[in-house]
């Protein structure tokens, strides 16, 4: 066991077990960020020849087409900041793509009406077929590891690349970003690095009961290097290249279209609010909330004493805690008491399935290299 140690700049720590710090105590999240990211970045200010020449390549490449380009739109402030700044600061025609995985709570349904109406763009949403959806989340449940989200990820990414395949639409605009995000968390937080369908395949092998006839699933190396280097489709993180700070895009989007904040990110999913605020606190000890606060104590948004005052206590209260354990059991077809035994089950990691994160891994530290990724993960 390491002997406990806390970032002297942010509120990471040994929970990491992995973490680095330099003889100053500052974490290596922290010196990155002050080395690869900030410099450059400098808050999104000074951007707008960069901001504009994507503008113009997207404007450009869409000509004649119903659509320049799409957003996923999950109804969270990075997803809508990002679809408003394509609309308003960058005079494009997005296509916005919801893809409803059957844990969206009425906030979030709610501010993407209002981002819609406000900005008069079309919606596209895609339904996952719950009974597979279901299946697979409780194979995971089962698996033991701690990332929990990865079926909702794999139907969000999935879905959206084989749309714009499907449409011919070669502009991803993705509201990911370092303003609230420059901390990554750590692979063994549940982070682990993208949709690795040998991964899938094997826990659903396992623990799965019924196939997967249209669940929608594309490997992290197929829309990567396939559909990005061979069909040409790009991404583009627009959020990097205007002033964007967590509380006054909330208040813009407030503003203008009536938008509601929510009490903290990624809790525009029911699921994923359950799982970051009970099931990975509590049953591997992982507070996904210092990397989200760490990341608005380097960008300046967000004291060091605020961050820690605030880690102390639970985001959600215990009772409304319990109520949601058993909302989740019985929306899984699970009784309280089979939910409960596989929270209680032994912990696993993806080390325990067949996987390739060996070649995902190889991937994404090529992109470091090309300078293509500047943030920190591991």
């Amino acid at each position: 066991m390491k002997k406990y140690q806390i970032c002297c700049n942010c509120i990471m720590d040994t929970s990491d077990q992995h973490i680095r710090f330099d003889e100053n105590s500052y974490c290596e999240y922290c010196n990155n960020f002050d080395q690869m990211i900030n410099p450059t970045w400098r808050t999104g200010l000074g951007h707008e020849a960069e901001l504009q020449a994507m503008s113009d390549v997207i404007k450009t490449e869409g000509q004649g087409k119903d659509f320049d380009c799409i957003i996923g739109l999950s109804g969270g402030l990075d997803s809508s900041y990002a679809a408003y700044v394509a609309k308003e600061k960058m005079g494009l025609r997005p296509l916005l793509f919801h893809v409803d995985a059957g844990w969206n709570t009425d906030q979030a349904v709610g501010n993407i009406e209002k981002l819609v109406d406000g900005l008069g763009l079309d919606l596209y949403t895609e339904v996952i077929n719950w009974e597979e959806m279901k299946d697979l989340q409780v194979a995971f449940l089962r698996s033991g590891i701690p990332d929990q989200d990865l079926p909702q990820d794999a139907s969000f990414f999935s879905s959206l690349y084989k749309f714009a395949r499907q449409h011919k639409i070669k502009h991803v605009i993705t509201g990911s970003n370092f303003s609230t995000e420059c901390c990554r968390e750590p692979e063994a937080w549940g982070g682990y690095l993208g949709i690795d369908t040998l991964l899938f395949n094997d826990i659903h092998k396992q623990f799965g009961k019924r196939p997967l006839e249209t669940f929608p699933l594309k490997d992290i190396l197929v829309y990567k290097l396939y559909y990005q280097k061979i069909l040409g489709m790009k991404v583009h993180h627009p959020l990097n290249l205007v002033p964007f700070g967590k509380k006054d895009a909330e208040d813009e989007l407030d503003r203008r279209f009536g938008w509601q904040r929510f009490q903290h990110k990624h809790h525009e999913s029911r699921f994923t609010r359950f799982y970051e605020d009970y099931w990975l606190p509590r049953k591997f000890g992982f507070h996904k909330r210092r990397a989200h606060f760490s990341s608005l104590i380097m960008t300046g948004q967000m004291t060091r004493e605020a961050a820690l005052a605030r880690i102390a206590q639970p985001e959600m209260d215990g009772h409304f805690l319990k109520q949601e354990f058993e909302y989740v059991a019985h929306k899984l077809d699970l009784t309280v008491d089979e939910l409960q035994a596989i929270f209680d089950g032994p912990n696993k990691t993806y080390r325990d399935y067949k996987n390739k994160r060996w070649m995902i891994g190889f991937g994404a530290n090529a992109m470091r290299w090309l300078g293509l990724e500047k943030r920190y993960f591991r």
